[in-house]
C-alpha cells in the first residue's frame, strides 16, 4: 500500500529502511519509527512510484496509509466530476470570499487560456483570442460593477489593478493578433496577477469568527506571502544549488492552521533544519532535534497541538477536529484541496486528527498517484497554503538538504498572537 508522512510516527512503503546512524524501532501500529530521519534508499524511486501508481489504480481494493494513519477508502467513494483545477494561484483566487460575477467571468476567461494552449499548432489561438476579447469586453462594460465591490481601505489598490489589467489585456490582444503563441502564457500570467489583486481588494474584513476555544493558538486572519530558501546538495553538476520558493498562506480559510505555521516561521523554527523526507510523493520537515517530535512552547513548556481544520465549499466557516470522513461528507470538496503540486499541509499522528504541531509536508502532485478530485487526502489533513513559485525545486529536494530560512514577506498585520 502507498503511504506518506509523519516523521517519527511514520510509514513504510514495503519495509522500513535504516538511515545512516539512525535506529529503527517498532511503533504501536506496526509501522516503523526512525530515531533520526526517514529514508527509503532501499527502494528505487522509479520502482516505488510505479508500485504506488498501481496501488491507486486499485484504490477500491487497497488501504492507503497516509501520514501514519491508515485509511480504507469508503465503498461509495466517487470521482469528482469535471476537470479539477491544478493551478495553485487559481485555487487561491477561487478560495477568496467574494461574489463579484464580472471579475469572476474575466478570471475564468483568462484561466481557460491554459486549456486552449494544449491544442496543437495555431488552432489554439482561436479560443485564446475569444477569451481575451471577452475579458476586455466584460471589463469595459462592467467596470463600475467591479469597482463598487472594493473594500474601502483597498479601493486605491483595486483601481490601480484595473488600470493595469486594461493595459495588460490590450498587450495580450496584440500578442494574439501576431499569433505569438510563445508569448501567450507570459501575458496570461501578467493579466491574472492583476485579476488576483482586484479580487483581493474586494475582501472586506475576516469572513467568520474563529471559535473561542482556539484563542490560545496563533491565528492568521488573512493571507501572507512567504519565501523559503533551501540548499540542494545533490545536483547534476555536483555543486550545491540554492532554491527559492514563494508560498502563500491562506488564513482566510484556515486561520488556525496558517497561524500555527506563521508563528513558527517568525520564531525561525525551520531555519537550519533539514528536509527529513523525500520519497517522490511528499517533501517533509519540521521534526525538531531531541526527543520531542512536536513544537514545545519555550515560554510554557507545553506542546502545541493544532486542530484539524477543513473548510468545505458552501460552508460559512471551517469544520474543526473532525475529518470529512468522520462526518460522512467524503464526497464534498474542500475550499483548499490537494489539487496543486506544492500543496502545503500539516502532518499529524496516526489516530489523532488534532495532533498537528510543527511537521509539515508539501505534496508532490502527480495525477497518476493522486487523481485530482479523487484523492484520499482531501478532508483528512489541514491544508493551509500553496507554493506559487519555485515548485520545480520541490521535486529535486532530498533528505539532508538544508532549509536556510523561511521568512515572511508580507501579511504580518493579519497575525493574531495567542491569548494568555
Amino acid at each position: 500500500a502507498m503511504a506518506f508522512a509523519v516523521h517519527k510516527q511514520t510509514f513504510r512503503p514495503a519495509s522500513c529502511s535504516r538511515a545512516s546512524g539512525a535506529s529503527v524501532i517498532p511503533h504501536r501500529a506496526g509501522v516503523c519509527v526512525q530515531a533520526h530521519r526517514f529514508t527509503d534508499e532501499a527502494v528505487p524511486q522509479q520502482t516505488w512510484l510505479s508500485k504506488a501508481a498501481l496501488s491507486l489504480a486499485a484504490v477500491s481494493l487497497a488501504s492507503i496509509s497516509t501520514l501514519g494513519l491508515q485509511f480504507t477508502p469508503p465503498a461509495d467513494a466517487k470521482l469528482t466530476a469535471g476537470d479539477p483545477i491544478k493551478s495553485a494561484s487559481a485555487l487561491l483566487r477561487n478560495a477568496l470570499p467574494i461574489d463579484n460575477k464580472p471579475i469572476r467571468e474575466i478570471q475564468r476567461d483568462l484561466e481557460s487560456v491554459s486549456e486552449a494552449l494544449r491544442i496543437p499548432g495555431s488552432k489554439s489561438l482561436g479560443p485564446v483570442t475569444r477569451a481575451v476579447r471577452n475579458a476586455q469586453s466584460v471589463l469595459s462594460r462592467q467596470k463600475d460593477a467591479i469597482i463598487k465591490d472594493f473594500a474601502p481601505d483597498k479601493k486605491e489598490a483595486g483601481l490601480a489593478a484595473i488600470a493595469g489589467l486594461e493595459k495588460s489585456l490590450a498587450e495580450f490582444a496584440v500578442v494574439v493578433d501576431a499569433q505569438d503563441k510563445q508569448e501567450v502564457p507570459i501575458k496570461q500570467r501578467d493579466a491574472l496577477t492583476y485579476v488576483s489583486i482586484i479580487e483581493e481588494s474586494m475582501v472586506k474584513g475576516f469572513p467568520f469568527t474563529v471559535p473561542q476555544e482556539y484563542s490560545n493558538l496563533p491565528q492568521l486572519l488573512g493571507r501572507a506571502n512567504l519565501e523559503m530558501k533551501v540548499t540542494l546538495k545533490d545536483t547534476p553538476d555536483g555543486k550545491p544549488v540554492d532554491a527559492i520558493l514563494k508560498i502563500v498562506l491562506d488564513g482566510l480559510n484556515a486561520p488556525v492552521s496558517a497561524g500555527g505555521f506563521f508563528d513558527l516561521v517568525e520564531r525561525k523554527f525551520y531555519n537550519g533544519m533539514e528536509i527529513q523526507r523525500s520519497d517522490g510523493f511528499v517533501i517533509q520537515t519540521g521534526d525538531p532535534e531531541g526527543p520531542e517530535d512536536t513544537f514545545v512552547d519555550p515560554a510554557t513548556g507545553i506542546k502545541r497541538r493544532l486542530p484539524l481544520e477543513i473548510r468545505v465549499e458552501g460552508d460559512k466557516e471551517p469544520i474543526y477536529e473532525f475529518s470529512l470522513e468522520d462526518l460522512g461528507r467524503v464526497n464534498e470538496q474542500p475550499v483548499l484541496p490537494f489539487n496543486a503540486f506544492g500543496t502545503l499541509a500539516w502532518a499529524r499522528n496516526e489516530f489523532d486528527n488534532n495532533s498537528g504541531s510543527s511537521q509539515i509536508f508539501f505534496l508532490l502532485k502527480d495525477s497518476e498517484l493522486t487523481p485530482v478530485g479523487a484523492n484520499l487526502l482531501d478532508g483528512r489533513f489541514s491544508v493551509f497554503g500553496y507554493v506559487i513559485d519555485g515548485q520545480d525545486a520541490l521535486g529535486g529536494m532530498k533528505v539532508g538538504d538544508k532549509i536556510e530560512y523561511i521568512k515572511v514577506l508580507d501579511g504580518k498585520e493579519f497575525f493574531k498572537a495567542p491569548s494568555k
